[in-house]
């Protein structure tokens, strides 16, 4: 990997931060998994979301299975953070971002492991409610949470905030690769 030339490339992308973390290093528990099954009505309706995922047993060896993790975030402005619509239009960009950094992983020869934020919207429906497997597993990326990943460990390690407070809304993605 030509590091000097993807972190150029990476200045020129809309990051607020990126860090280069060690897997070994990530906190792994049940506990996020009760908040998909109780609170997110994503849970059970896609690839990208338990159960589809896996155990976090299985997630978490898959994710310390690989010896580089790039954590990138980004960060808006919404007029009121309490507007849950209008926070979530901003996810949209911060894909295209995640989308940029893994094709410069790409570009590299790199193909990495990406966990990125909320559930996978690459399809209109996911080939999960059928039965059927992952239509589009090349774009599909679970999110950070699916997996178990307690990222405001991380986060706070590297001086990093999980919610800045006032209007502003933070992404995280997580880049897994060898």
């Amino acid at each position: 990997m030509d590091k000097l030339l993807f972190e150029q490339q990476l200045s020129a992308l809309p990051l607020y931060a990126y860090f280069y973390i060690d897997p070994q290093s990530l906190d792994f528990s049940q506990r996020i998994r009760y908040i998909c099954r109780h609170e997110c009505p994503m849970y059970g309706k896609s690839w990208a979301c338990p159960p589809g995922v896996g155990e976090v047993s299985e997630c978490e060896k898959k994710c310390k299975g690989y010896e580089n993790c790039l954590l990138i975030g980004t960060i808006t402005e919404v007029d009121d953070v309490a507007d849950i619509n209008a926070c979530l239009e901003t996810r949209g960009p911060h894909e295209e971002v995640t989308n940029a950094v893994r094709d410069l992983l790409r570009q590299q020869g790199i193909e990495p492991f990406v966990l990125s934020s909320e559930a996978c919207a690459a399809c209109d429906r996911c080939a999960i409610l059928d039965g059927q497997p992952c239509r589009s597993p090349e774009r599909m990326h679970p999110c950070v949470e699916s997996h178990g990943i307690v990222l405001t460990t991380t986060l706070d390690a590297l001086g990093l905030e999980f919610q800045y407070g006032g209007n502003i809304v933070t992404w995280y993605s997580l880049l897994f690769f060898n």
